[in-house]
């Protein structure tokens, strides 16, 4: 034993400059605690596991719309062979050789247990009424789908966020009510008459006020370069202006309602106590806050874009995803028809999944 080990002096000073070098104050590193086990740690553990947990209900919810979408078209009154003759007088043996071309007459079950196989791979099968894979009419028409509806998306989002933070700061007064009149009325009105009203007002022409704009379609047919450009965008104003009247609206409520509820916070009186200026204090504290439900909307409302608008495009005649579902329901097109809910409700699920793994970065409380 030497001296130092017999001093407690000289015991205290080698555990504090054992403790200053991250050493454990009985022995070298090798006696130091697990690392990686504070806050943070557990923190993004706890976050990890919640993204388990939603991808997980995410699968589960595209298995259930897989089941769904197999099943639940096949209630549709029709029988989808007869309708693909158009009307002709057909054999019975060429009718039955159509059905066994097309699979249809195997057993339920063995036609879900290939369809849900051909899923797997990204083959929805062969349109009864295009004969061509579903999947090239889906790429086909998700173009001009994503030109409608995004541009709708941008701009609906962009408004409404816009005049829901500024009737919710301005409470009460004469824009407050009108813009609130305004939204609800148009969250209520259907989007398919609204549109209908435009068309009869803007396109046909309502007493001494002409028809501007095309009553349908994407394109005049006869245009190129800018000149094409510049006709596609004539076509979009009126589904355009539909989407967003009635898409807006619901973004205005939304926001207004959660600015609503920050606005009596203590924090910002805090802050306007500290002297800020009352725009500041709205920008800078107030609405960050109040978008965390909006960008849950704005998430729901992106899943939508890849949907469409069934009803706008098809009054308005748009060759998007729209107008393609309602052709195969008509007949019924059981493989397109499949295919497009497949793909609508997984675009759905997807963004939903989205705004539930991006929301606990934005409010750390979701998710504990």
């Amino acid at each position: 034993m030497t001296a130092a080990d017999s001093n407690p002096a000289a015991i205290l000073a080698a555990e504090a400059e054992a403790a200053a070098k991250g050493a454990a104050p009985g022995g070298p590193a090798a006696q130091a605690g697990p690392r990686g086990r504070g806050p943070r740690a557990r923190n993004t553990r706890a976050y990890l596991q919640y993204v388990a947990g939603k991808l997980g209900g995410a699968l589960v919810s595209m298995f259930a719309v897989l089941v769904t979408s197999f099943f639940l078209f096949r209630l549709i009154p029709g029988d989808p062979v007869k309708q693909m003759t158009g009307g002709r007088r057909v054999s019975s043996e060429q009718l039955a050789d159509m059905r066994a071309e097309f699979g249809l007459d195997d057993p339920v079950w063995q036609q879900f247990t290939d369809y849900c196989g051909n899923v797997l791979t990204g083959d929805f099968g062969t349109s009864y009424q295009f004969h061509t894979p579903v999947m090239d009419k889906i790429t086909e028409a998700i173009g001009p789908t994503l030109w409608l509806t995004g541009t709708a998306y941008v701009l609906y989002t962009v408004i409404g966020i816009w005049l829901g933070t500024r009737s919710a700061w301005r409470n009460g007064r004469i824009g407050d009510r009108f813009h609130t009149g305004l939204a609800l009325t148009l969250y209520s009105v259907p989007s398919f008459w609204l549109g209908l009203l435009l068309i009869i007002t803007f396109s046909v022409g309502a007493g001494p006020l002409p028809g501007l704009f095309p009553t349908g379609g994407m394109e005049s047919g006869d245009e190129s370069g800018f000149a094409y450009v510049m006709d596609v965008a004539h076509h979009m104003i009126l589904p355009v202006i539909t989407l967003v009247a009635v898409g807006y609206a619901q973004t205005l409520l939304v926001m207004r309602s959660s600015l609503l509820d920050e606005m009596g916070s203590d924090y910002l009186t805090t802050a306007r106590a500290k002297g800020l200026r009352d725009d500041l204090v709205r920008r800078r504290h107030a609405v960050p806050n109040a978008l965390l439900p909006t960008v849950t909307l704005m998430f729901v409302n992106l899943g939508t874009v890849v949907a469409g608008a069934i009803l706008v495009e098809t009054v308005f005649s748009w060759p998007g995803l729209g107008g393609l579902f309602y052709q195969a329901l008509s007949v019924p097109d059981l493989p397109l028809v499949q295919g497009l809910f497949f793909v609508f409700a997984t675009a759905v699920i997807l963004m939903n999944t989205v705004a539930d793994v991006i929301y606990p970065l934005l409010d750390p409380r979701v998710g504990r």
